[in-house]
């Protein structure tokens, strides 16, 4: 991916190396514990963040990264280009529709951190709150997509931004809202379905971002779009449960199999057209 050349965001803050007060453990250890377990299997921890009522509203302080800072680390360097184009594409596509875009802020922590939805740990994954339209991720995590997941490359980790940032403009676009109104009037398979369109069409959102950020800066270079698709077949619901279980309970999946999440980046990232991303119809 040929990243260096972008302008870097100005939003992103950097709460690595601070300290987290431990009262900021939200529904206590028994709620971690379900989000630890919920993100092993694959599931979208915000609506367990959600009912974390005790850090809920709080936030920890960080720091914006200056030029020197990113220089001397490639890897958030990496991320602030990544959060920049996504503002770029985001920003066309929403000004096209007669909309302005507001861009989320990326915070970067090391092991926990504090977020308006609750406690967030490395061991939960990335993740988006839509309460203080933040998107979070300790970036030790893509040492385990090259090992746990077999997904190594720069554009797999650039789509797990992307991805994040779908869910934020799912949730400047009111559709967030909607799936969530739906799932209190459904019963849990129900619910579980509607939790695999919001994310399947994250990643449908995360493709057109990489489908317009190569066509105005040329980023793609060969065989990022296959390291973006191994990132997506190695997070499906299917792949995870049966690594895990030995077998796979598809009414409890949240995110959407291998192959879902597949053909949906793929669409978004070849037609570039948020119309075609469109997976709850």
């Amino acid at each position: 991916m040929r990243w260096r050349t972008g302008r870097r965001s100005t939003n992103i803050e950097d709460r690595r190396g601070t300290r987290t007060s431990p009262r900021l453990l939200g529904g206590g250890i028994g709620a971690i514990v379900l989000v630890l377990v919920a993100m092993y299997f694959g599931v979208d921890p915000t609506p367990l963040l959600q009912t974390m009522q005790d850090g809920g509203g709080a936030s920890s302080s960080g720091v914006r990264p200056t030029a020197e800072d990113l220089e001397n680390d490639p890897l958030a360097d990496m991320v602030a280009v990544v959060i920049a184009d996504t503002e770029d594409v985001w920003s066309e596509i929403f000004a096209a529709q007669g909309r302005q875009y507001r861009a989320p802020t990326l915070v970067l922590f090391s092991g926990a951190t504090e977020s308006a939805c609750g406690m967030g740990r490395a061991a939960m994954g990335p993740f988006y709150c839509p309460a203080d339209q933040k998107a979070y991720i300790d970036l030790g995590f893509y040492d385990q997509m090259r090992t746990r997941f077999k997904a190594p490359g720069d554009f797999a980790q650039a789509y797990v931004i992307a991805h994040e940032v779908g869910h934020h403009v799912q949730n400047l676009l009111g559709i967030s809202d909607k799936v969530r109104q739906a799932q209190r009037g459904a019963d849990k398979a129900e619910a579980n379905a509607l939790s695999v369109r919001l994310e399947l069409q994250a990643d449908c959102f995360a493709g057109l971002w990489g489908n317009y950020a190569d066509r105005s800066r040329q980023v793609l270079e060969q065989g990022d779009i296959e390291e973006a698709l191994g990132a997506a077949s190695a997070i499906g619901d299917d792949r995870l449960q049966r690594e895990s279980m030995g077998y796979t309970v598809p009414e409890s999946f949240t995110h959407g199999t291998s192959e879902q999440r597949v053909r949906w980046f793929r669409k978004g990232i070849e037609t570039g057209d948020i119309g075609n991303c469109d997976t709850f119809n």
